[in-house]
This record gives structure tokens, C-alpha cells and sequence, in this order.
């Protein structure tokens, strides 16, 4: 089977993870794998030496020129291989994907990676999701904010867990929290930072690593800053070796407003770490964690309960180590062969639009 994957760039992100994984399996079995960047030529993932990538255009900076250039590039890489399968992620992507697939033969699926609600232009987007052949949403309740006729073409598949994850650690961690997320205003890194500032006055021998770029970081550094714990936040920037970075950490942590399934989290969890997370739409973080069994669930915006949570994991070792092994757990129920399976049932599917 010959598979396009599209996606704006494949720098540093949830989307471009998932891809990353599925590409390298789907070449190790064998398959033809293609990713087409709509929007630049970033790559920070290592792929398989037989997935070929290409860049169809850097960013258009609001040029119609560069749009039609990008559209008809896509066009032109889909209509080489009517057979072909095409799997689009990420809003923007989605939009050029669709255009360029009108009229041709290519089977197209599309992916919503986020909270359906945060979407500015619903009913662009819902015309959009009516071109694909089927649509593979993170949870049931982001099925569940579309139409009748999109549901039907909808089915739900979990973001998979690495197989190349270190094994979880078993000596003693560090006085260290961790979050990874682009610093971008649906990570919510102000709530953070505030719970972190009242966690500090009880726990001060810990420190926040903050691990990830955007253009939010000299915002957040003031605010860490007039908190008064600036001296105990690290900014880390995008680290390929995240995974290692974080393992021996007291907890990771994620105070998103919205999320579908958070890879970080989901990998976090993987490696044994004691996780908080906002119970955030559309349900992603809840279909992780079961509530003081595997990890603890706080609501969203609320930065006591993000506090009063840090604290129970630095006051209750037993507590907290009991968390991260049964957190561990997900490794085998979000594993890389089996999601990568169910992805391959819908790619080889013979679905009318």
C-alpha cells in the first residue's frame, strides 16, 4: 500500500509524533510511505530510511500566490498514484489536502488531533470533513460534536505509545517537576506557574522544568518573574531527548485547557512518572488516566487543585510511586503494533464519500 501522510511541518508536536511512529512501522512492514509537509520543510523526528518526505512550500505569509503553488504541488504529488492513500493532520493541512483532492480517486482520511470546540470556522471545517472518505477522531466525544452524516464517517483511534521509550525508572527521583507542550496559549503554562508558585512555599527544594518553544516563553518568564520563582523554573526548548530528560522526575505535569490525547502525557505515563492532568475536553486526559489509580485528574483552570495535587505526590511517596507504576501500564494498552493496526484497518478500507 502506497501512503500519504500531510501535515504543516514535521517540527516538534503531538501530530507530527503520532505520524512519525506510524510511518516508521508501516515502512518496516514493507509498505510505501510518503509525508508531504504543506507548509515548510521542518523536521525534527528520526523516519525510516524508505519513507520519502517532501516539502510542498514553506509558509505562504498571506500570499494567494504561494497558496495556489502549494495547492497545485499537492495535487500533482497525489494525482502520481490514484491508489494511493492520503492521511491528513493538522487544521491547515486538512483545508489544502481536501482542495487538492477534488475529483481525483485517492482515498482520504482525515484526522481532528484537537478539540473540535477551538475550531474558528465550524462550518468550513465540517464542508471540509465531508470530502473524506473517513475521519479518525482521538475520543467518542469529539465524535460527538459533529453532524450525524460526519459521525457515520468517523471512527475513534488513541494516539500509540512508542516502542523505543526507555524503561521506566526504578531508583529515586529527582526534586523535579516536568511539562512538555509548546508554549502556546492552549497549554494553559500560566495556570502552572501559579500552582507551581504555591507548591513552592511548602516544597522550595523543587524546581519546574519546562520543556518546549513558542512565542508565548518571554510572556511566561515575566510571569515567572513576578511570582517570584523564576530562580526555580528551567527553560528547556524543544530537547530531541525529552524522554530521558524527564524519566527520573517527581511528576509530570499538563494544565491544557483542551487537548485530544496528549502524546506527552501518554509517553509520561509510559515511563512511570506520577502524572497530574486538567480533565480537559474532549476527554483525551481522562481516557488516560483513571483518577488516583494510574494518575490524578484536577479541572480544568483551577490552580488549587493543581497545587493541593502537586503537593499529595511530594508529601506521599508511596502514594506517588504507586501512581507511576500503575501509569506504566499504558505502554501495553496504547502500544505501537496495536494502534498502528487499527490505523491500517481504516487505511485499507473501501469507504465511498
Amino acid at each position: 500500500m502506497h501512503i500519504i501522510f500531510t501535515v504543516a511541518s514535521m517540527a516538534g508536536g503531538g501530530a507530527e509524533r503520532v505520524i512519525s511512529v506510524l510511518a516508521n512501522r508501516l515502512a518496516q512492514e514493507h509498505h510505501k510511505i510518503t509525508i508531504v509537509m504543506t507548509a515548510g520543510d521542518r523536521l525534527d523526528y528520526a523516519l525510516h530510511s524508505g519513507v520519502e518526505v517532501i516539502s510542498a512550500g514553506g509558509t505562504a505569509g498571506g500570499s494567494i500566490v504561494k497558496r495556489v503553488q502549494r495547492l497545485s504541488k499537492l495535487r500533482r504529488i497525489f494525482r502520481r498514484d490514484k491508489e494511493a492513500v492520503i492521511v491528513s493532520f493538522g487544521l491547515g493541512s486538512n483545508a489544502y489536502t481536501a482542495a487538492a483532492c477534488i475529483g481525483l480517486k485517492n482515498r482520504l482520511i482525515i484526522s481532528e488531533r484537537n478539540d473540535p470546540a477551538a475550531c474558528p470556522h465550524p462550518h468550513l471545517r465540517n464542508m471540509m470533513f465531508g470530502c473524506a472518505d473517513r475521519l479518525v477522531f482521538q475520543t467518542e466525544d469529539a465524535v460527538r460534536c459533529f453532524p450525524r452524516r460526519l459521525q457515520r464517517k468517523g471512527v475513534v483511534i488513541p494516539n500509540p505509545v512508542t516502542d523505543h521509550l526507555l524503561p521506566p525508572s526504578q531508583g529515586e527521583r529527582n526534586r523535579e517537576i516536568a511539562a512538555v507542550g509548546r508554549l502556546e496559549p492552549q497549554k494553559n503554562y500560566p495556570l502552572l506557574l501559579k500552582a507551581f508558585a504555591a507548591f513552592h512555599e511548602k516544597f522550595p527544594e523543587y524546581t519546574l522544568h519546562i520543556f518546549g518553544d513558542g512565542y508565548l516563553q518571554e510572556e511566561l518568564q515575566i510571569t515567572a518573574r513576578a511570582l517570584k520563582i523564576d530562580r526555580s523554573v528551567v527553560w528547556e526548548g524543544f530537547v530531541r531527548n525529552v524522554h530521558e530528560r524527564i524519566r527520573c522526575a517527581s511528576m509530570y505535569v499538563l494544565s491544557s485547557d483542551y487537548e485530544g490525547i496528549s502524546n506527552a502525557l501518554l509517553e509520561a505515563m509510559a515511563l512511570g512518572l506520577p502524572v497530574i492532568s486538567t480533565d480537559c475536553p474532549i476527554g483525551g486526559s481522562a481516557l488516560c488516566i483513571q483518577n488516583e489509580v494510574n494518575g490524578l485528574l484536577v479541572p480544568v483552570g483551577n490552580e488549587n487543585a493543581l497545587a493541593q495535587a502537586m503537593c499529595r505526590l511530594a508529601q506521599e511517596n508511596e502514594f506517588a510511586a504507586r501512581l507511576g507504576g500503575q501509569a506504566a501500564l499504558i505502554r501495553e494498552r496504547f502500544s505501537e503494533a496495536n494502534i498502528t493496526h487499527r490505523w491500517y484497518e481504516v487505511m485499507s478500507e473501501r469507504t465511498n464519500r
